[in-house]
């Protein structure tokens, strides 16, 4: 018990020092409040960075607090059969998305939108910085958070499988605000936010799976940016040669993104 309740606290103290450490953004450029698609791509930039330095942040504090220290870190340059779990996670994290795509289609299944579809717009020069935010900022400090500090705390008293999975329930749950507010303000669908909230929860399986069998950060670090950055990179050529499907594509590239935090 001891050990969730950690957990669930460090997850939403993160949430928490997201909110303060994004306040410089909002000073840079208001726009970000009321209007997020017509805010400058600097000020966007500066959000969604800042927004990722609290899970920084609060992690390096509890490592701090509990004198674990930076050796807590499990940092090294991976062996060829890390770089295999890396390909392998790519690749498994994208054929995922592909199969819930089919079967949310088969099925007419509804999707939230997640809220960084307002920040994105339809400008391919905010997806190309969406995949710069990916690589430096978004996969360390979520992959950090999630699986270095919290899924390797909850080895005490879980098997590394069942850390697994705790960590990918609290890390859906937190992405609810994420996906809970409708475009038109209101809240969507319960359907809708139960189908990216499964997505978020087995992209998290995967990642989570990685860390645990390589006990090395940098193998779910690579694959989360490296499949992120794949789903923005087709966005940047549908919205750059195929602006008339940029709406429908948006909502999908962004929806099946697994690691980008709330706002």
């Amino acid at each position: 018990m001891r050990s969730l309740l950690v957990a669930v606290f460090l997850s939403v103290a993160a949430i928490v020092a997201s909110q303060f450490t994004t306040l410089p953004a909002f000073l840079l450029d208001p726009a970000l409040l009321e209007s997020p698609a017509e805010a400058s791509n600097t000020a966007t930039f500066v959000l969604l960075t800042l927004n990722f330095l609290g899970f920084f942040l609060v992690g390096g504090f509890y490592l701090w607090w509990t004198e674990r220290g930076w050796d807590w870190l499990d940092l090294r340059m991976p062996t060829r059969r890390g770089w295999g779990y890396v390909l392998a996670g790519i690749v498994g994290s994208i054929v995922f998305v592909m199969l819930v795509n089919i079967v949310a289609t088969v099925l007419q299944l509804p999707s939230s939108e997640n809220q960084v579809v307002e920040l994105i717009g339809d400008d391919p020069n905010m997806v190309l910085l969406m995949i710069v935010v990916v690589f430096l900022f978004n996969a360390p400090a979520e992959e950090f958070l999630f699986r270095n500090v919290v899924q390797k705390r909850l080895y005490a008293a879980f098997s590394r499988m069942g850390a697994v999975v705790v960590t990918s329930v609290i890390f859906a749950l937190i992405h609810i605000p994420a996906y809970a507010l409708a475009a038109d303000g209101g809240l969507a669908p319960l359907g809708a936010i139960g189908v990216s909230l499964t997505v978020v929860f087995f992209g998290s399986i995967i990642f989570g799976y990685l860390y645990a069998k390589t006990d090395n950060l940098i193998v779910p670090t690579a694959a989360h940016a490296a499949f992120n950055a794949f789903q923005f990179a087709i966005l940047y050529l549908v919205l750059r040669f195929a602006p008339e499907e940029a709406e429908e594509m948006t909502a999908m590239a962004v929806d099946v993104a697994l690691a980008l935090a709330p706002f």
